[in-house]
């Protein structure tokens, strides 16, 4: 169970490194992101607001609340 807030602050902060996604269990896209940058920042960004607006969930489908 993965918290929705957690997610959108390692997003914030450490989304380029490809945090949020090893947090929210896609490790593959993790690695992705590490090793280009976020794919060059626009990843990054799109992450970010898949994860605001609820259209990115962790690999289990759950929120905590």
């Amino acid at each position: 169970m993965k918290n929705k807030t957690t997610a959108i602050i390692l997003s914030l902060l450490l989304g380029g490194l490809g945090v949020d996604r090893f947090y929210l269990g896609y490790t593959g896209l993790g690695v992705l992101k590490l090793l280009t940058g976020g794919v060059f920042g626009i990843m990054w960004l799109i992450d970010l607001i898949l994860i605001i607006s609820g259209n990115l969930k962790p690999k289990d489908g759950v929120y905590t609340a």
